[in-house]
């Protein structure tokens, strides 16, 4: 009987993918009301279909924001921008339903002193970390990102001939030698104009975008490839399908390397324990492996709406650390500090200079193009030291 392959399969998403497109209009808003009121309170929600866009939910905020051409610019900067994309920032139909945040909420939140603002909400929430990248990221979802950002960035330098915003990869790595993982499928769906010539374009696919990231990872070129299976992808973005904030969880974490907890990010301010708490686990999770606690490490958060401390602390180090599991929650506890008012100080999350549309693409995690704070490896030193002793 033939070995089965151990294989692995990971998918990311261009930024004009019609739910990116809800992410990215969500994250713009949430920048806009944290630079003119750095408390502003934001539950953003976005839903996008054919030439339209419904903006709604919940933000407290001092200061007057603009929806429409928040939404027309985030849409210009994708390129959606002419009509035949069926959704144009010129002409789109904009519709504002949002409204004042509970103050229920805010009567656990609103703390002048950081130490003790509590959650914005309850949940769970995962980090993880795995050093088979220079990322500390899982493979498959490291190079699907850096696929769609590839051909995206040729697409909007014009060296990619006929390809639209709307794109897709599927990255497949085989496990079966643990020590040498091997590119098994890639898949790339890839919106185009209707006077393409397929072949050359597939060709290019192939050639320029897939065998080029594949060469960047130092991966064999002789996978297994497929570029639009369909046949033809001139429909797409919010005309192909309906997009909606919060449903490419996925895509922004871990690939389904990891454990979800549920929660999106993308429109929810850093009192909400599902952005920012996810990001203190990765941070925690990261450190950990850089500094050889374990080969992978994820770390589980939990809250309560109102409280500064989280409820639990919980660690999986997948039988790849020499520490036992209570030695390092012992230095979990003791190097950082999880309570959600001093990860928003400490992570500099409202920050009016820090734009969380940059991040609402490509994921959160493992961002070499982007300077973000959870991705420090500031406590390694510290972790050392105490894994010493």
């Amino acid at each position: 009987m033939a070995k089965e392959k151990i294989l692995f399969t990971s998918e990311s998403v261009s930024e004009g993918h019609p739910d990116k497109v809800c992410d990215q209009i969500s994250d713009a808003v949430l920048d806009a009301c944290l630079k003119v009121d750095p408390n502003s309170h934001v539950a953003c929600e976005c839903f996008a279909t054919t030439n339209y866009v419904l903006v709604g939910g919940e933000i407290t905020c001092k200061g007057k924001i603009d929806i429409e051409p928040i939404v027309r610019n985030v849409l210009k900067e994708i390129g959606y921008d002419k009509p035949e994309y069926g959704c144009d920032y010129h002409t789109i139909q904009i519709v504002n339903k949002i409204q004042q945040q509970s103050g229920d909420i805010n009567q656990g939140v609103n703390q002048t002193n950081p130490e003790d603002q509590g959650a914005g909400d309850q949940g769970m929430m995962f980090g993880y970390a795995t050093n088979e990248t220079e990322g500390y990221m899982p493979l498959p979802i490291s190079i699907a990102h850096n696929l769609v950002r590839e051909a995206t960035n040729q697409r909007k330098s014009g060296v990619f001939k006929g390809a639209r915003p709307d794109m897709k990869a599927q990255v497949t790595i085989d496990y079966s030698d643990k020590a040498n993982p091997k590119l098994d499928t890639i898949l790339m769906s890839v919106q185009h104009d209707e006077d393409v010539d397929l072949d050359k374009f597939k060709e290019y696919i192939h050639e320029k975008i897939m065998k080029k990231i594949a060469k960047k990872y130092g991966f064999n070129d002789d996978f297994k490839y497929l570029v639009n299976p369909t046949g033809r992808f001139v429909l797409g973005g919010p005309a192909g399908d309906t997009g909606l904030t919060g449903r490419k969880i996925i895509v922004d974490t871990y690939g389904g390397s990891a454990h979800h907890g549920g929660g999106a990010f993308s429109g929810k301010d850093p009192s909400k324990v599902d952005r920012s708490g996810t990001y203190m686990a990765r941070y925690i999770a990261k450190n950990l492996v850089a500094a050889g606690a374990s080969e992978r490490v994820e770390v589980q958060l939990s809250y309560a709406i109102g409280i500064n401390y989280p409820i639990s602390i919980a660690i999986d180090t997948f039988n790849s650390s020499k520490y036992s599991d209570d030695k390092l929650l012992h230095i979990i506890k003791t190097v950082f500090d999880c309570r959600p008012g001093m990860i928003i100080k400490n992570f500099g999350l409202k920050t009016p200079s820090f734009r969380y549309q940059d991040i609402s693409n490509y994921g959160h995690f493992g961002r070499p193009d982007v300077s973000l704070p959870w991705e420090r490896l500031d406590k390694v030193n510290e972790i050392k030291k105490l894994l010493e002793e």
